[in-house]
Order: structure tokens, then C-alpha cells, then sequence
């Protein structure tokens, strides 16, 4: 079995004769936007829209050239060609925008248009698509200032991003008098021995003095970007603006923090616990989050992960297990950890060839299953929206994470049900550390960037001032949960999700995928197969729907604060059998 993915079905390399034509028609699309948008009001409307929406389906499987480039430069970042590549591609990128201002302001302005979607399959089969155009045009800019924004995207939070992925890929820090890559440090937090876990802990902080600086310009300059842009837009603030984006009310969001916050002290006993039972009085330091209790020493193959992964899939939704197999067996993942590879673990949706590829820095730990059916979650979502039109295939921030969490309960309390003492002690508490990293954790995180957006408005922030900002948010997120002297200053250096230009708050989504994971499991659990169908069904509508919409498929109002606290009973009740086999 590969253990690194194979990329052949986008193309064979860069000198594969489909990538250069490719770059062609991407200078040909370009031209064909351009000419189209200058001729728009001379055609009459239907046929004006469906030249449109050809445009920008041809533009959507093009993104195979970028999707190829990044996947490449992820397992690589020092790869010069994907560099240059990518800066071409987002050149080409940018020389889209002006076009595809004029097609949105275009459409927008159709009073007429749910006729002309009666009448036309295709123009029907994007209603929703075209009720977020005119929702949305109320935010766009001239034509000319789009292109602008587009081309200095680049050269700006594109490019401050790119660093700070290039920064924390190659950093190295010192651990046992070797050099080791900041993904391997950090899966030792997963050691069993202690002494390695606070080693790996503080080599850790160490090697982020390295970087510290440059990244804190990466977040300060991608942070005032999206701040000045919120603005000419017209949004209240950054984060309406994402909530906007993500299809989602503030009610929704209200409604899931009230109910975290409530059940925020039962999670903080829960570490208190856990700290006692490692040793330590003053709460549990940060280097023993990770620490593994009961049975955990074992190490999973490549080939266990996979078995592992399928028994428990078969026995819930068999078209799951199969595209897991096929995910193996058609080396769609990478798997292990090396220098230049970025760290964590992600999930691409190739929607023109209805498949997807998936990254992780796999070191045989049950958790690192856990990722794997996490990241295959997606790829499954990713699978049951395949059938949509091209450009009905981008899920809004919360919901891209309900299969992924489904998938982690689905495997996790299946494992959790058939064992008993060190081993069930080993997968609850394995649980626990994960829902303390979507509750506590994520609520940091959304704490700090809220502060960060705010004081990004009137001031820079250095490197020093940030690991403030960052221990307050830990400090409020975790209360007397953890120690306050071991605790992670620099959690937003090694955090991708802060630097991006286009995508803001890029943390609550994680605590909503897990709540409402955690809530569609709980059904599952009462209704069994008959379940199974709106589950589909739900996956499927997240591209077309807002995220209460999609909801109510599964009979669930997710402005009601009950149902994210019957998700967060349920995890209150595992800590309960913790204490109890602790």
C-alpha cells in the first residue's frame, strides 16, 4: 500500500502535456469572461445566464491546476515549481475578477429571474447560488476595484499566508540534541512517558522564538487586510461578515456559545481530574493534554488503520466503508510526517473527478484513527454532493465539519462499546481530550481572534503582545482546568486558520461541526438505519441550503440553545465514567 498519495489523476507532473493546456485555457477563459462581460446587455437574459454560468464552470475545473500546485507544495514546501506555479495561477486568478464582479452585479439585477428558472433546468438547479448572488451583491465593489482586490491579494494576505505555512513547515527545534520538524515535536504530546511529553513541550516554545517575530507581521498584515475589507464591503464587523459567508445566523452561534459556556466548568473538572490522577495539584499542565491514560500503548499499521477504520464503518453505512477502502487502496492519503510537510491534517474535495485527497502526519496512535475517520468524513461529505452542478459544491464553514465529527463518534463509541477497563478508560478519555479541544479550546481560539480583530483596527501587535493575548484567552477558556504556568503562548503561531485573507473565525465551526455531530450521532442512536437517509439527505442540502435549513431535515432547530446542550449532556456524562474508572 502507498503511504504517500498519488496526484496522476490531476496530472503526471508539470510537464505533463494536459497541465500545459490547461494553463492555456485558463488565458483562454480569461478572454472569453472578459469579451462576454462586455456583451452581456446585448443578449437577451436566458442566454446571457447560461454563457455566464459556462464561463464559470470552466473556470471551477480549472482550479485542478492550483488544487495540483498546493497539494504538491503540502507535502513539500520548498518545492520552487509549485511556487511559481501557484503565483501564476493566481495571477491568472485575479485577471478573473473584474469578469465575474460584472456576471455577479448582472445577475443580481434580474428582477424576472425565478421565471427564467422555471424555464431552465440548469438556471433552476442553481436557485440557491443565485439567492446568494444577490444576497451578497450588496457587498460588492466596482468592477475595477474587485480586479484591484483580486491582484493585491497576492502580494498580500496570500502571501503573508504562504509564509507563515512556510515558516512553521521548516522550522526545526532541538529535542535529545537532534533536530526534529514541528509535526514530530508535536506528536510527542501523545508520548506515554511523561519526561518526553514536557521535553517535546518545551523544545516546542523554544524553536516558535525562531519564527515568532515574522509570523506575528504575517498576522498583524492578514488581520488588517480583512479588517479594511469588511469595511469598503459594508459589514458591521468581521465576524458578521463570516457568519454571513457561512450561511449562518448569529442566533446559531449565540445559541451554541450559551451552552458551552454552561457546561465550560464540567469540562474544567474534568482536567482538574485528569491532573490529580497524572500527579499534579495545580491543574493539569498544557504538556499533558495529550497524555494517554489506560490501555493506550498500542500502535497502529497503516494496514491495522484501515481494517480498524472498516469494521466499524461496514456496520454503519456501507457506501462509507467503501469509499474508505477505495481511499486507501487508490492512495488518495498521506500519511506520514516529514520535513517540509505542513503539520496537521486536512481533507481537498476534487469535485470535477468526485474524489478527494487527504493529509495527515500519521504516527500510529489510536488518535491518529481518529484523524483519519475525521479527514475521511470529509472526503464522504465530499462524496455525497458529488451529483451537484459544479458550483454547487462549496459547504459553508459549519457544516464542512458535521461528517468529519460524525465519522469520530461513529468510530470512537463503537470501540468505546466493546471494551472494557484500561481500554475503555484509554478511548473515553481519548474522547474527552478531544471534545475539551472543540469546547475549551475552540473558545480560546474564537476569544483570541475576536481580540486580535479588535485591536488590530488602531494598533500593531508584536510578537510578546500576542502571547498575552493568547494566555488571557487560555486563561478564560480553561479556567481552573489547567496550570497557568504551563500553558501555550504561542498557540497562534502554529495555527494555520488565523491566516487567511478570505476566511475569518475559522474556529467555532470546529465547536458546531462537534455539536452537531454529536446531536446527529444521538439521533442515529435512537432511530438506526431509518436515520441513515436524512442523514444523506442533510450532507447533500449543505451546499444549497442555509446551515438551519439543513438542520431541519434532520427535525433540529439550531437556534434553540436545548439542542447543543443535550449534545454537550452527553459529554458531560462521559466525564462522569471517567472519574468513575479513574
Amino acid at each position: 500500500m502507498n503511504t504517500t498519495w498519488s496526484l496522476d489523476a490531476l496530472y503526471t507532473g508539470y510537464d505533463d502535456e494536459k497541465f500545459k493546456e490547461d494553463m492555456k485555457r485558463f488565458d483562454m477563459i480569461i478572454v472569453k469572461m472578459d469579451n462576454l462581460s462586455k456583451e452581456l446587455d446585448k443578449l437577451p437574459k436566458k442566454q446571457a445566464l447560461n454563457q455566464i454560468f459556462d464561463c464559470l464552470e470552466e473556470a471551477f475545473r480549472l482550479e485542478h491546476l492550483a488544487a495540483y500546485c498546493s497539494l504538491r507544495q503540502s507535502t513539500n514546501t520548498t518545492e520552487t515549481e509549485a511556487t511559481s506555479y501557484l503565483g501564476q495561477i493566481n495571477q491568472k486568478s485575479s485577471n478573473l475578477a473584474k469578469a465575474n464582479t460584472i456576471f455577479m452585479k448582472y445577475i443580481a439585477k434580474i428582477d424576472d429571474i425565478d421565471a427564467l428558472m422555471k424555464e431552465d433546468e440548469r438556471l433552476s438547479e442553481y436557485a440557491y447560488y443565485i439567492r446568494k448572488i444577490k444576497e451578497n451583491n450588496k457587498h460588492l465593489l466596482s468592477d475595477e476595484t474587485e480586479e484591484i482586490i483580486a491582484k493585491m491579494s497576492i502580494s498580500g494576505a496570500n502571501a503573508w499566508s504562504d509564509l507563515q505555512s512556510y515558516l512553521t513547515s521548516t522550522v526545526k527545534a532541538m529535542y535529545d540534541g537532534k533536530e526534529v520538524t514541528l509535526s514530530e515535536i508535536r506528536n510527542m504530546a501523545y508520548s506515554t512517558d511523561e519526561s518526553t511529553r514536557k521535553g517535546a513541550y518545551e523544545a516546542e516554545l523554544e524553536c516558535y522564538n525562531k519564527i515568532k517575530d515574522s509570523t506575528a507581521y504575517s498576522l498583524n498584515s492578514i488581520k488588517l487586510q480583512v479588517l479594511t475589507l469588511a469595511k469598503l464591503r459594508g459589514y458591521s464587523s468581521v465576524l458578521d461578515m463570516t457568519l454571513e459567508q457561512s450561511n449562518m445566523k448569529k442566533e446559531t452561534l449565540n445559541a451554541m456559545i450559551t451552552a458551552m459556556k454552561e457546561f465550560m466548568p464540567k469540562f474544567h473538572e474534568y482536567l482538574r481530574f485528569k491532573g490529580k490522577a497524572l500527579g499534579h495539584e495545580n491543574g493539569l499542565p498544557w504538556y499533558d493534554l495529550f497524555a494517554p491514560m489506560g490501555a493506550s500503548e498500542k500502535k497502529y499499521s497503516i494496514d491495522d488503520a484501515k481494517e480498524y477504520l472498516l469494521t466499524h464503518f461496514r456496520t454503519f453505512a456501507p457506501d462509507l466503508a467503501q469509499m474508505v477502502e477505495r481511499a486507501f487502496d487508490e492512495s488518495w492519503i498521506d500519511f506520514y510526517p516529514k520535513a517540509g510537510k505542513v503539520g496537521g491534517a486536512f481533507c481537498a474535495n476534487l469535485q470535477p473527478m468526485k474524489q478527494s485527497r487527504i493529509l495527515t502526519n500519521y504516527d500510529g496512535t489510536i488518535s491518529d484513527i481518529v484523524t483519519l475517520a475525521h479527514e475521511l468524513g470529509h472526503a464522504y461529505h465530499n462524496q455525497n454532493i458529488h451529483d451537484h452542478r459544479l458550483l454547487n459544491s462549496d459547504y459553508s464553514m459549519p457544516v464542512a465539519e458535521t461528517a468529519s465529527t460524525f465519522n469520530e463518534n461513529v468510530i470512537l463509541n463503537a470501540a468505546i462499546k466493546d471494551a472494557k477497563g484500561e481500554e475503555r478508560l484509554a478511548l473515553i478519555e481519548g474522547q474527552l481530550q478531544d471534545a475539551t479541544q472543540i469546547i475549551c479550546d475552540i473558545y480560546s481560539r474564537y476569544l483570541f481572534e475576536t481580540a486580535v480583530i479588535e485591536k488590530r483596527s488602531d494598533s500593531f501587535m508584536f510578537a510578546d503582545e500576542l502571547c498575552e493575548m493568547m494566555l488571557e484567552a487560555q486563561k478564560e477558556a480553561y479556567g481552573d482546568g489547567l496550570d497557568t504556568e504551563y500553558l501555550h503562548p504561542y498557540m497562534w503561531v502554529c495555527k494555520g486558520h488565523y491566516y487567511s485573507g478570505q476566511v475569518s473565525f475559522y474556529n467555532f465551526p470546529y465547536a458546531f461541526g462537534g455539536l452537531f455531530a454529536r446531536g446527529l450521532y444521538a439521533k442515529y442512536l435512537e432511530e438506526g438505519e431509518a436515520f441513515l437517509p436524512k442523514y444523506r439527505s442533510l450532507l447533500h442540502a449543505t451546499t444549497v441550503s442555509d446551515v438551519e435549513d439543513a438542520a431541519k431535515i434532520a427535525g433540529i432547530d439550531l437556534t434553540d440553545p436545548e439542542f447543543f446542550r443535550k449534545a454537550l449532556q452527553t459529554f458531560s456524562d462521559q466525564i462522569d465514567e471517567f472519574k468513575k474508572l479513574i
